[in-house]
């Protein structure tokens, strides 16, 4: 999978023969002025390349097969239509999910790096990867939601890697953010929680002060590991009143079975 070209999107807005013509003239002294380096490698990027070169590109751990419901790697594709077994038994409150890498080396020291260690560079790199994935979303999507975080951990990060990572896909689509929901418990991070533990830590994380007014929103994420914050956002809004909840993420953690 190469997402080095953004699939056409039923939403997106159309853009005219001369602001195009105006955008790549801007985008080309831009290059020459101020030359993008690949966030792994550190190389000058070619002419679109989005801050990630090919070579780093061929080498990164892509998320080639994947369950539609829950963006789960899977070890062979499922007929169309099919979810994974998982989804089957447990299935999920999203109707869709999709995440363009698995959460293995160098996704997670990079992502670790954008949470814990400001760095920012990472986030239109990997927003670009999730502009890519649209394409395997529901095209009636209409508001994106960028898992909040509680006030306290933002205050001292500084910054929601949420909202760093769903700038591409606002500016790609124009879709507008879900003002009303909020992370009104400060949870311990679920790094290093069994599932069980995930899912008793977020009970009652999130609220949506009044009515969601949107039909379909776009939950956006750095990681999903068990899927227990998706669940729970995603419960939270359609209490709220949307009708629909999918979800895309940079990547998708492995399961301890399945790791290599």
């Amino acid at each position: 999978m190469r997402t080095n070209d953004n699939p056409r999107v039923s939403w997106r807005k159309p853009i005219g023969l001369g602001a195009a013509s105006l955008s790549a003239m801007i985008r080309n002294i831009e290059s020459a002025i101020m030359p993008r380096n690949c966030v792994f490698c550190g190389i000058e990027c070619d002419a679109g390349e989005a801050c990630c070169c090919s070579g780093c590109a061929e080498d990164l751990p892509w998320n080639e097969l994947q369950c539609a419901r829950c963006a789960e790697s899977l070890p062979a594709p499922l007929p169309a239509g099919i979810n994974c077994a998982d989804c089957q038994q447990r299935p999920p409150p999203y109707v869709a999910a999709a995440a363009p890498l698995t959460y293995t080396f160098p996704v997670d020291a990079a992502i670790k790096a954008l949470k814990f260690r400001r760095r920012l560079e990472y986030g239109p790199a990997f927003g670009a990867m999730l502009v890519a994935m649209l394409a395997r979303l529901p095209h009636d999507i209409d508001a994106v939601l960028p898992v909040p975080l509680h006030w306290r951990r933002q205050a001292v990060r500084g910054f929601n890697q949420a909202h760093e990572l769903c700038r591409p896909l606002r500016k790609c689509t124009d879709l507008p953010l879900v003002p009303n929901v909020s992370r009104i418990r400060a949870t311990p991070r679920q790094s290093g929680l069994s599932a069980e533990q995930r899912r008793r830590n977020l009970r009652a994380a999130f609220v949506v002060d009044g009515r969601v007014e949107s039909r379909h929103v776009l939950i956006v994420d750095d990681v999903i590991t068990s899927g227990a914050t998706c669940r729970q956002l995603a419960q939270a809004l359609l209490r709220a009143g949307a009708e629909k909840v999918s979800v895309v993420a940079v990547a998708r953690a492995l399961r301890p079975a399945r790791r290599d």
